[in-house]
């Protein structure tokens, strides 16, 4: 049954710590875990929780998210009715197509909420990374009485000093502060930049904002809303485990989390799968002289070396007398022979001589642009 709920993915924040990582792409497009983009898990959770209108704004980079999301086939999103929208950077005599914020990007989208016949709107940012039941968040939202739920965790993992947005939630599920960027964060409750509304009641909440000239829908019109008490905002726990990717650091974690099948069941669910772009490849041929351990391989590669505790993308070629360790080798890489590796991250179609070693420090992975040969 479809559910009375549009979904909107913004996928333009700007988080700098992840350097070359979203140089050429945005955060929505970062792969992840061997096979998948984030976008993925966001798309997957709407679509297992029966949300089938949904919305994609765009910003700068997005050439290789396009081309990820094609059709929309993939997601059972390519009907004719419904499915999935792009929303690319509109431009207007007052807008150069750079969002300053999500209010901002809603002021010049306000177009597909207005076309959406939905009631409820559920929108989110694209750098966390978690598995989401909406329809529960909504029978939340409901049972609440609330005007807006905003999604939060517990987790320790994702809390960061002088960075991130915390909330104050009373014994009754009721957001009663928001503090954004704390030296040190005095709540245990992170937002998520996601939240669910009634439809009508976002317009309406964005035209107001925008005419009192505000860009940022959380530093602004929510602390203005907590602060007036214009609005009842209630606060949903996400019931599973979340992840951050808001540094290299961050996303290297995550990643070699995902090594622990503990971890990878976490989010993956046979009953409900997560869909990606499909790509034809051979399974991965481990030749002569092949030792892999603790790690995960994609389909298509070439193994001859040894790989230990890493994350091989598609098409990974690894040659005699190669040695991985803790790495992430993004798709089309190709290791040659004699080559020593540990604690790297090496974007797709990365080329690494004969003879190279590389060493990083453990928490801070060396990062190879894509395309480079060195």
């Amino acid at each position: 049954m479809k559910r009375d709920i549009v979904g909107l993915i913004y996928t333009g924040e700007r988080i700098d710590q992840l350097r070359d990582l979203t140089r050429i792409r945005s955060v929505a497009a970062l792969p992840v875990l061997g096979r998948y983009r984030m976008i993925d898990f966001m798309l997957s959770s709407m679509i297992h929780s029966e949300i089938h209108n949904i919305g994609i704004i765009m910003q700068k980079n997005y050439h290789s998210l396009m081309d990820h999301l094609g059709s929309g086939r993939e997601w059972d999103l390519h009907g004719k009715r419904n499915g999935m929208t792009i929303l690319p950077p509109y431009m207007s005599p007052d807008n150069v197509g750079v969002y300053e914020g999500l209010l901002d990007a809603l002021r010049s989208n306000i177009g597909f909420l207005r076309r959406s016949k939905e009631r409820y709107i559920a929108v989110t940012d694209s750098h966390f990374l978690y598995s989401l039941p909406y329809e529960k968040m909504l029978a939340h939202h409901i049972d609440q009485g609330a005007d807006l739920t905003l999604l939060y965790t517990k987790e320790r993992g994702v809390r960061r000093n002088g960075a991130g947005r915390y909330l104050e939630i009373d014994d009754e599920g009721t957001v009663r502060q928001l503090e954004c960027d704390p030296s040190i964060p005095r709540y245990e409750n992170t937002y998520m930049s996601c939240f669910l509304v009634r439809r009508e009641l976002l317009i309406d909440m964005v035209d107001r904002a925008v005419s009192a000239g505000y860009h940022h829908f959380t530093r602004e019109l929510i602390t203005n809303i907590l602060r007036d008490k214009t609005y009842k905002i209630s606060g949903f726990e996400c019931p599973g485990s979340v992840w951050m990717m808001d540094s290299v650091e961050s996303y290297f974690k995550a990643n070699m989390d995902f090594l622990s099948a503990e971890n990878r069941a976490r989010i993956f669910n046979l009953d409900k799968p997560v869909w990606t772009k499909l790509r034809d490849e051979m399974p991965t041929h481990y030749k002569d002289g092949a030792d892999v351990s603790n790690s995960l391989i994609a389909d298509g590669c070439i193994i001859e070396g040894k790989v230990e505790n890493s994350i091989l993308f598609r098409g990974v070629q690894v040659k005699p007398g190669a040695s991985v360790k803790n790495c992430i080798v993004m798709q089309d890489g190709i290791i040659q022979r004699n080559v020593e590796l540990a604690y790297c991250i090496l974007d797709k179609q990365v080329t690494v001589r004969e003879n190279t070693r590389m060493m990083g420090p453990s928490g801070y992975p060396l990062v190879v642009p894509k395309g480079l040969t060195i």
